[in-house]
């Protein structure tokens, strides 16, 4: 779909030139919230660094998960389609429950599954997932990356602690544009 890889491609520059991503409208003239989110995933995966024992082989895929979520999961299809990150092939893989997790690179959690969260960062810790959702308050609870929607725009806040814990590297152009949030505390 050309309006999402265009989508996906402007989301790119704005990070890369360092403006900012979290300005960018959640639903324009061509783009649904669920769209953006999708970008927002895929593009994660380029400005997040993973150790290489997050990889079972050099050639392995690049695993997002998504729990809850079907529009985004499907978006993020279109979106992720044919892409790699190095030599990681991505996949999306759209999960049922939390015994289906397993070993995701970046685990999207939907709002509606609110009620599970502290469950479903149990089952991530000491694993090398970047955690992402749009659920308010989940930065504050954990969640390394929460996309907040104010205003038709989607924000950026970041637990750089959570990901710190995770072994993972978020990138100073991802970092930049973002609200910095403390696990339990204020931004």
């Amino acid at each position: 779909m050309a309006p999402l890889k265009t989508l996906r491609a402007l989301l790119l520059c704005a990070v890369l030139c360092g403006g900012p991503p979290t300005a960018l409208p959640a639903a324009g003239p061509t783009a649904t919230e669920q769209q953006v989110k999708a970008v927002f995933l895929f593009n994660f995966s380029h400005f997040v660094e993973w150790p290489q024992q997050a990889f079972a082989a050099p050639t392995a895929p690049f695993v997002i998960g998504v729990l809850g979520g079907e529009q985004v999961a499907s978006q993020l299809e279109v979106a992720v389609r044919g892409e790699h990150v190095a030599q990681h092939p991505l996949q999306v893989r759209r999960l049922q429950g939390i015994a289906d997790i397993g070993d995701c690179h970046i685990l999207y959690i939907d709002k509606a599954e609110g009620a599970q969260l502290n469950d479903i960062l149990s089952a991530v810790a000491g694993h090398r997932t970047l955690t992402v959702s749009d659920l308010d308050g989940a930065s504050r609870r954990g969640v390394m990356i929460q996309l907040a929607t104010d205003s038709n725009r989607v924000h950026l806040l970041i637990n750089v602690d959570s990901a710190r814990a995770a072994g993972l590297t978020i990138s100073s152009n991802l970092l930049r544009p973002a609200q910095i949030v403390r696990t339990g505390g204020a931004p």
